[in-house]
């Protein structure tokens, strides 16, 4: 592109002043009809690039007796030298793999639960200090344990004065093993038994998405660990819609939507106070349209003596059931483990209102009372599907209940 000087296109005398720059233009100026009629004809450009050429000032050539300056010494030029000639192109590197050649999604599997069983051992970092050691400590050796303290250790561990007692009584009796082995192997006996190691979201019905309904108290984490179980399918390749259905907590609705732009989730909210039912049929109909693989509802949070509240929570099952007749509804009851027995009672209330399917503790890291594991399941008869052992979101670990007793006691 070329750009021509404003004004007159006549040459100016030398002496002579520079046009005022407030006179009209021209009809020599350049930038003008013919500037704009080049711009606007493309097939004309080479015409009129002659005619602008023609119109140009000469500059005025110097007069004759004029010196000419003299000419600079023209540096030496390097010899030239001949290009190597080029060689082969190196091959390309095949494609790298992490693992090697011998890469496999097992491997990938079997390293990816290894990283979770040390995340495990170092969130029971207290837990294993604290109850663990003290009951290590009580086993004493061979055959001189202190039965009365193992059973006080078990007690203050959150495992219940019932349970502990009854636990000791039958630890007691069996022959032939170590007090250690068979505390142990007692405790093992209070977890729930699974159908698979690791949960996995299941279609509610054919063809449909899974669907997690996820209660609680407020204070308790429900709302992280909505992000954080969102992040975990995430990252296994499924698609997961979020329903903002905690319509009456402050900010409740804006902390989720921050998840779900981290986990690059899909989100459906209503506004504040707005139906909690209306918001999780919303956020079903539009995880059906988008098959999406889970929904995650986040409910509001309440006490487990407001009747009123919990009544609401039977309205969401009913609405969900209005929508996709028959269909399997998992509900995870959000626990901090810091509450211990008082978390406890929380939890068969809720269990009594809508049926837990599984529990998620939280601020597991933060207590040295892990024995509240065990009385959730002997109590509730419901299996704790991921603990919390931390902050960031690949903190929350699936419950595996070999490795968590090995974490306490190892």
């Amino acid at each position: 592109m070329r750009f021509f000087r404003r004004g007159t296109s006549e040459p100016q005398e030398p002496g002579s002043e520079a046009p005022d720059a407030q006179a009209p233009e021209t009809a020599d100026d350049l930038i003008g009809e013919e500037w704009r009629r080049v711009s606007a004809e493309p097939e004309d450009v080479e015409a009129d690039e002659e005619a602008i050429a023609a119109a140009e000032p000469v500059a005025p050539s110097p007069p004759e007796s004029a010196a000419e300056p003299e000419a600079p010494p023209e540096p030496e030029s390097e010899p030239a030298t001949e290009p190597e000639p080029a060689g082969q192109p190196e091959p390309e590197p095949g494609a790298q793999w992490a693992w090697g050649a011998d890469w496999s999604p097992e491997k990938a599997d079997a390293a990816r639960r290894e990283r979770e069983l040390q995340q495990l051992e170092e969130g029971l970092e207290k837990s294993r200090t604290g109850f663990g050691a003290r009951l290590r400590g009580a086993f004493g050796s061979g055959d001189d344990a202190d039965w009365d303290e193992i059973e006080e250790i078990l007690i203050t561990g959150d495992v219940g004065a019932a349970f502990s007692m009854d636990l000791v009584e039958r630890a007691r009796k069996r022959k032939n093993v170590t007090a250690e082995v068979a505390v142990r192997e007692e405790l093992a006996g209070l977890l729930t038994a699974r159908d698979a190691a690791h949960w996995e979201p299941t279609p509610a019905t054919e063809g449909g998405p899974g669907i997690v309904l996820v209660v609680g108290v407020n204070g308790t984490g429900k709302t992280t660990t909505i992000g954080k179980l969102a992040a975990r399918e995430r990252a296994n390749g499924r698609r997961v819609v979020l329903a903002a259905a905690d319509t009456f907590r402050a900010a409740a609705i804006d902390q989720l939507r921050i998840w779900a732009q981290r986990t690059d989730s899909e989100i459906v909210a209503h506004a504040p106070y707005a139906d909690p039912a209306a918001v999780v049929f919303d956020a079903l109909d539009a995880a059906i349209a988008r098959h999406a693989d889970l929904l995650i509802a986040d409910t509001a949070g309440r006490l487990h003596t407001k009747s009123n509240l919990m009544d609401e929570l039977s309205k969401v099952r009913r609405v969900i059931n209005k929508r996709l007749p028959g269909a399997k509804v998992e509900t995870f009851f959000v626990l901090d483990a810091t509450t211990g027995q008082n978390g406890l009672a929380q939890a068969k209330a809720f269990h009594e209102a809508v049926g837990l399917t599984g529990v998620v503790l939280t601020k597991l890291d933060s207590t040295a009372k892990g024995g509240i594991v065990f009385a959730i399941e002997r109590e509730l008869g419901v299996p704790v599907r991921f603990v919390g052992v931390g902050e960031k979101a690949e903190d929350l670990l699936p419950f595996d209940p070999e490795s968590f007793v090995a974490a306490l006691f190892d």
